[in-house]
């Protein structure tokens, strides 16, 4: 092993199951093989720096290979994963709102809450008054407990700003994020989150922010790595969804769009034929979305968080995965509609709720998340020369106990860039 004595070097043996052992050329994977998840029993694995070096079985590891001075863990009983990769979060906000989630009780639906001047636009008026270093120093406690459950890969929206001066403010604060953060951070620009009350009826003078002064500035500060818009009844309407992504493209934004969460409004189609890299939500589908997204290479994202918490129908997993379409799970971690960002819940609920194996479940929080967030060549799975992300679980008895345990955290180790967290 030349070269190695001034790097790092650590070792983790007697791993109960390593799961995720796919060729680094492995990028994605389609509905109808995402089953097929390889796992490797018995095992041990290799970090050199921050990369995985090398993994096999326990009975062949030769320890005349391993440098000297090579720290160690014993992982007896314990599965080993790659990290989480959670392509949809709204995790910068100012505050909470739980007065809305005892609205929710009371009967108001999601609609009604959002009609009354609740929902983004609650969010919007907080965040608007909140200095930008405080806004950074809440999103970064939270993104820290985030790593703590195992999250190694997170995009990142505006969304709650509403205005040319606090969307600025949102997205700066996602780059403070990725400037600090150990973690890979994906930024998105989501201004077409909702309609501000004074342009509610005058639709066109808000989009002459978003696209002759917001998304110039956006990419002259190099703010964004994409483009989202909610694209729904009541929100933004197919065509300004499809102005707002042709003029998105002009700078450089690929989409990942808000789709068909309470209605089947030809939001997917409109997101595949502008190449959007996922849909995210699909509540509600049709044989229209279902056969625009298996004619495409867009990925059906889906966020069981959300439903648990609206009361809303869950996405159809299955239905999906049939047609042979990758699916990805986030947690759409935000004050409103998901206030949790735990994707071991996610994963968990996947299982539950939209009856996805724990195989599958898996392949969608990690290497089709890291798809969605075009990190599957260095993230997403244990695979020799990728990222060392990886997260160590308890002693349990099996893969699926992972996903059964739910509600508590079955995470004892997480290890970032091929050190402990």
């Amino acid at each position: 092993m030349l070269g190695t004595k001034h790097l790092q070097m650590l070792l983790i043996t007697h791993i109960k199951t390593l799961v995720g052992t796919h060729t680094p050329q492995t990028r994605i994977i389609p509905g109808r093989e995402m089953a097929n998840l390889p796992t490797l029993n018995h095992a041990w694995l290799l970090i050199e720096g921050d990369i995985i070096k090398d993994f096999g079985e326990m009975k062949e590891l030769s320890r005349d290979t391993i440098p000297p001075h090579t720290f160690e863990i014993n992982a007896e009983g314990c599965l080993v994963l790659p990290t989480w990769c959670d392509s949809h979060t709204h995790l910068v906000f100012a505050a909470s709102r739980e007065e809305e989630f005892v609205l929710k009780i009371k009967g108001k639906t999601y609609e009604e809450i959002a009609t009354a001047g609740g929902g983004i636009l609650n969010s919007a008026k907080k965040l608007q008054a909140c200095p930008e270093e405080i806004l950074f120093e809440l999103a970064q406690k939270r993104l820290n407990d985030l790593i703590q459950t195992g999250t190694g890969a997170i995009e990142i929206k505006s969304g709650y700003g509403l205005s040319l001066e606090s969307e600025l403010k949102m997205l700066r604060v996602i780059r403070k994020l990725k400037e600090k953060a150990a973690i890979p951070i994906k930024a998105t620009f989501l201004g077409a989150h909702a309609y501000p009350q004074e342009y509610k009826n005058n639709h066109n003078a808000y989009l002459d922010i978003l696209i002759n002064q917001l998304l110039p500035q956006i990419a002259d500060e190099g703010l964004a790595d994409y483009i989202d818009v909610f694209c729904e009844r009541g929100f933004f309407s197919v065509d300004e969804t499809s102005l707002l992504l042709e003029t998105g493209a002009k700078y450089g934004l690929r989409p990942k769009i808000h789709a068909n969460q309470l209605s089947a409004t030809g939001a997917v189609e409109v997101g595949v034929k502008h190449h959007a890299i996922s849909v995210d939500h699909l509540e509600v589908l049709n044989e229209q979305a279902i056969q625009a997204l298996a004619n495409s290479e867009t990925i059906a994202t889906i966020l069981p968080n959300c439903s648990l918490f609206l009361g809303i129908p869950f996405a159809d997993a299955r239905q999906l995965m049939q047609a042979n379409i990758p699916v990805a799970l986030a947690s759409d971690f935000n004050p409103g509609s998901s206030p949790s960002g735990n994707m071991n819940l996610v994963v968990s609920l996947a299982c539950i709720k939209q009856k996805m194996l724990p195989e599958e479940a898996i392949h969608a929080a990690t290497l089709n998340g890291a798809a969605a967030l075009e990190l599957s060549h260095a993230y997403g799975s244990i695979s020799r020369g990728k990222k060392a992300n990886l997260l160590i679980t308890k002693e349990i008895p099996s893969l699926a106990y992972l996903p059964y345990a739910f509600g508590a955290s079955q995470v004892q180790k997480v290890i970032l860039n091929g050190k402990l967290s």
